[in-house]
């Protein structure tokens, strides 16, 4: 009989590696050591070739794996997830959404029915109905190419001469992901998991692989015009998108032209969290009217030039000032506009490579101090959203110690944008999904980032900050938490009903209710908690946790829906919406409010 051996020979036949061995290569040459998934039957085989090499951790559900995959990639630059076939990739489709939207490169890995098995009779797990007339196998193939996402389940060997080419294949959907910043969707049937497939010579890093050269030209030709402007300036500002946030070596020039300059930099709402804002440089993030007001009055009262660099293509209704007109860089005349539109930003790299090699202007650092006007708050002062962030900030000027702050979608998301983050080992200050908004995020985002704090033996404090709504959606996860004994800190606002996005206070707003036990909860899954009202006792629990920085912990917060209890944030947005829908005295408000630049509401 006629096969890949006596076509090849028997010493290339005994190379060859299982294709769940090269899957289990690939992964790791992407910098992967764990999965995030849930098994089952068709997954079974997968689980059983990758288990000797990479921790597969159990996830509570498969959308939750699928949120766990994402915070891996923000945080290590490719996230992996594994799930069982349709009934369990499905599922993750939310997920594969979000990283989609967010720019995540998220390898999302489906079992599926081995090759002999596709036929005349349907399969348990696909999407067919009793009385339908012909099988489905590819529904969630199509489910995720829907979504603009590369999708594709691996083949089988196809001539009886050579192996199959399905490892090869594996590593071009890796490095494309890799490439483009996008998820992928890779189907691998069961019964092709330990056929032999063809021998992969792998370099060192992903970087070897190539990612095309940087072909766009005239880089020298804009650096020259912005070293003319430069020359013109006197306050000039950076103004740094999130399309620097899977570049390291772009963030290291930025920071770098920044410091030699002594320009001031600001990053946008989405790129929270990736530079330290405690940099003396640091104007925080900008977002015109619900900016805080060193960034706004700085910005608006007395920059003359920006340079706008990787801001997303197309303007963002969140990241530019909801559209209300007042974002001021937005219709800055004098700015330099530098999208990044080679693959992975080679042209932005390109280009401030050749900024700092130029002989520029060094500006005199004319920053505000960034006063307290209130000075401290009161150990007696009630506790809630419009001083939560000011009490954090308090205890991060204390604490070395950085923490990684993970806000829930929602008052928490908004009140979030007042935090001064300190950048640590992990990369991030600040971790959520701005854009795409996807609730039940947090927990999925801060398990995997208290894995990574601990398997690195990281300085930072995970902490949590989240709704009742927030938290209900995805409690389920307190277990694996549990499972992992890392260090997390939940503060959970409790108000017992949404007051954000509504219009009314019907019974589809109540997300808890009176009686329910928070700690009784907490206690089931190994932690501690405590219930504090004032800021005394929040900031004396919170210094407990942190010291501890060990297992679950939650402080519970009640949280009035009064709007002088709300964030700054928070009031704007619903005193812009109420203003949008015809409210004669909010219109006059907010009309006043949004052309006093620099000073914002109070």
């Amino acid at each position: 009989m006629f096969n890949y051996e006596k076509n090849l020979g028997q010493a290339y036949t005994e190379r060859l590696p299982d294709l769940g061995q090269t899957i289990a290569r690939c992964i790791a040459l992407f910098g992967g050591k764990r999965l995030y998934g849930v098994g089952g039957d068709f997954a079974a085989n997968l689980i059983g070739a990758l288990q000797p090499y990479l921790e597969l951790c159990p996830s509570s559900n498969e959308m939750h794996a699928g949120f766990s995959a994402c915070a891996q990639a923000e945080t290590e630059g490719m996230g992996f997830c594994l799930t069982t076939y349709t009934v369990g990739s499905l599922p993750c489709v939310s997920a594969a959404a979000l990283a989609m939207t967010e720019s995540l490169p998220v390898v999302f890995i489906s079992g599926a029915p081995g090759e002999q098995e596709v036929g005349k009779q349907a399969i348990h797990h696909t999407v067919h109905a009793r009385a339908a007339w012909r099988t489905q196998y590819d529904n969630a193939l199509q489910a995720f190419a829907a979504l603009g996402i590369k999708a594709e389940r691996l083949q089988g060997q196809r001539n009886d001469g050579q192996p199959n080419m399905a490892g090869e294949r594996f590593l071009q959907l890796l490095h494309y992901a890799w490439q483009h910043r996008q998820p992928v969707f890779i189907e691998v049937p069961r019964d092709q998991v330990f056929s032999k497939t063809q021998a992969l010579q792998l370099p060192d890093s992903p970087a070897q692989l190539g990612c095309g050269s940087q072909l766009l030209a005239g880089s020298e030709l804009i650096a020259g015009e912005i070293r003319r402007r430069l020359s013109q300036a006197k306050r000039p500002v950076l103004f740094i998108g999130d399309g620097v946030k899977h570049n390291p070596r772009l963030r290291e020039l930025l920071l770098e032209f920044s410091q030699k300059h002594h320009i001031p930099f600001a990053t946008s709402w989405f790129a929270k969290g990736l530079f330290d804002e405690f940099d003396a440089l640091c104007l925080g993030a900008y977002n015109g009217v619900f900016s805080d007001n060193l960034s706004r009055d700085y910005i608006e009262q007395h920059a003359d030039y920006v340079i706008d660099v990787a801001s997303s293509i197309y303007a963002q209704d969140t990241n530019t000032a909801f559209a209300t007109g007042s974002h001021f860089i937005e219709d800055f005349a004098n700015k330099t506009v530098l999208k990044g539109t080679a693959l992975q930003e080679q042209d932005l790299v390109e280009l401030f490579e050749h900024l700092l090699c130029m002989t520029l202007p060094v500006f005199e650092n004319t920053l505000p101090v960034r006063a307290n006007t209130s000075g401290p708050l009161a150990n007696t002062e009630k506790l809630d959203f419009h001083n939560l962030a000011p009490a954090l900030n308090q205890l991060q000027q204390q604490d070395s110690n950085p923490y990684l702050y993970l806000p829930e979608v929602g008052n928490s998301y908004f009140a979030s944008y007042s935090l001064k983050t300190r950048l640590g080992g992990a990369g991030r200050g600040w971790l959520t999904n701005p854009w795409y908004g996807a609730m039940g995020t947090t927990l999925p985002y801060a398990r995997h980032c208290a894995k990574l704090v601990q398997e690195q033996g990281l300085d930072e404090r995970v902490v949590v900050i989240t709704g009742d709504g927030g938290l209900h959606f995805q409690s389920n996860e307190l277990i694996e938490i549990q499972k992992d004994r890392t260090g997390i800190i939940i503060i959970y606002m409790r108000n017992n009903i949404f007051h954000l996005g509504k219009s009314g206070d019907g019974p589809i707003y109540h997300c808890n209710d009176p009686a329910f036990d928070i700690h009784k909860l907490i206690a089931a899954y190994g932690g501690e908690s405590a219930h504090c009202r004032t800021v005394g006792e929040f900031n004396q629990v919170f210094k407990d946790y942190a010291q501890q920085n060990k297992g679950l912990k939650l402080i519970e917060v009640p949280a009035d829906p009064d709007e002088q209890y709300q964030c700054r944030e928070i009031r704007l947005l619903n005193l812009y919406i109420k203003a949008k829908n015809g409210d004669a005295d909010a219109l006059e408000k907010w009309q006043k409010t949004s052309t006093q630049q620099g000073a914002g509401i109070n």
